[in-house]
């Protein structure tokens, strides 16, 4: 089996390439904006350096994508955030190109990182299914590309029946070695990362909709290895137990939880935000305040899946990572101390939500 992975140097793609190394009978192909040293899980691949948001993409897309049996497109940018232009190049126009390519060069499967981001509001005391309502949550541009990019599929699904097209939707995705990568994205250069080594965080924000769902990345990949398997079609909810709240990260990690209003939380993430102390925009907020818990019956059933790692030991992992500055050897995940959102980089002039990190 050869299957294409587009975005392959970043938080799922290393999981994923790690994960398909070990498969014998898959030739394994990367695509990403700059292709990372050929060293750990990026060694031993056929590399194409592509940016699927330019506009020769879905041309040197077709060529990457000949003789395929499957692509999956993990292609997605997070930063920079004031930049919104860029985002939606990358994100729904890149995604574009992805989809066009696919069809042109007559893959079979093709396999769609999505996220919990594409369901409209919904409940936090129970789970929905994959038929929950896909509109997203209108403050969030994240949430709402991950909604086009969606409905681009429905299209695609109806125009060309005989795609085999699979959509993931996971939780929050953490490993160790995101740990930078993270932590630059989504705390900026102000967080003490330092003082997460003790494995103690002393003040918990607690809000009725701060209840979120995480998975360890190796099982996102695994879900992603299944999904390549099985003769399956459609979404899947991707996400481990128990759901994250306030009460439960307090108890595991020896912090005090603090009641703190929702809208509290987004006036101090948009102010903040604003300022370029940190990265993440009031529609981050939102999307954890409104974002609803998901069941994954359905990828248990039809694909087998389970995840090996309960969602507390993988955010615990995570931030042992960000405390050891855990990285790898790919742009999207490198230990530059001078990239936007860490403190070198502040001292530069590079400020959080700037600059093209992937």
């Amino acid at each position: 089996m050869r299957v294409v992975i587009v975005g392959a140097s970043g938080n799922v793609g290393t999981a994923l390439l790690r994960r398909l190394h070990s498969e014998s009978d898959i030739e394994i192909v990367g695509v990403s904006r700059r292709t990372p040293d050929p060293t750990g899980p990026y060694a031993d691949l056929n590399w194409h350096s592509i940016d699927v948001g330019a506009d020769d993409a879905p041309d040197r897309l077709a060529a990457a994508f000949a003789g395929a049996d499957a692509v999956v497109n993990l292609a997605w940018q997070i930063q920079p955030s004031h930049d919104p232009r860029r985002l939606y190049r990358t994100n729904v126009l890149g995604s574009r190109s992805v989809f066009r390519a696919a069809i042109r060069s007559g893959v079979p499967t093709l396999v769609q990182a999505s996220s919990v981001g594409v369901y409209a509001p919904g409940p936090k005391q129970a789970f929905v299914r994959e038929t929950w309502l896909r509109t997203g949550v209108a403050e969030s541009s994240y949430s709402r590309h991950k909604a086009l990019v969606e409905r681009m599929l429905d299209e695609i699904e109806s125009d060309h029946p005989t795609l085999r097209i699979v959509r993931l939707r996971p939780g929050l995705i953490f490993q160790r070695d995101a740990g930078t990568e993270i932590a630059r994205y989504f705390a900026g250069p102000l967080l003490p990362g330092r003082l997460l080594r003790f494995g103690r965080i002393p003040v918990v924000p607690a809000n009725p909709g701060l209840r979120m769902q995480a998975v360890h990345a190796d099982d996102v990949a695994e879900a992603y290895l299944s999904a390549l398997r099985a003769d399956v079609r459609g979404a899947f909810n991707i996400a481990a137990g128990p759901v994250l709240d306030a009460e439960l990260i307090g108890r595991a990690f020896h912090g005090v939880p603090l009641k703190v209003p929702g809208l509290l939380l987004e006036a101090a993430a948009a102010l903040t935000w604003q300022l370029r102390l940190q990265p993440v925009d009031r529609g981050w907020v939102r999307l954890a305040l409104k974002a609803p818990l998901m069941s994954c019956d359905r990828a248990a059933a039809e694909l087998g899946w389970r995840p090996r790692t309960d969602a507390v030991n993988a955010f615990r992992e995570l931030l042992t990572g960000i405390a050891g500055h855990a990285h790898t050897e790919s742009p999207p995940m490198a230990d530059d101390a001078g990239l936007p959102g860490r403190f070198g980089g502040l001292l530069r002039g590079r400020l959080p939500g700037t600059g093209n990190p992937y």
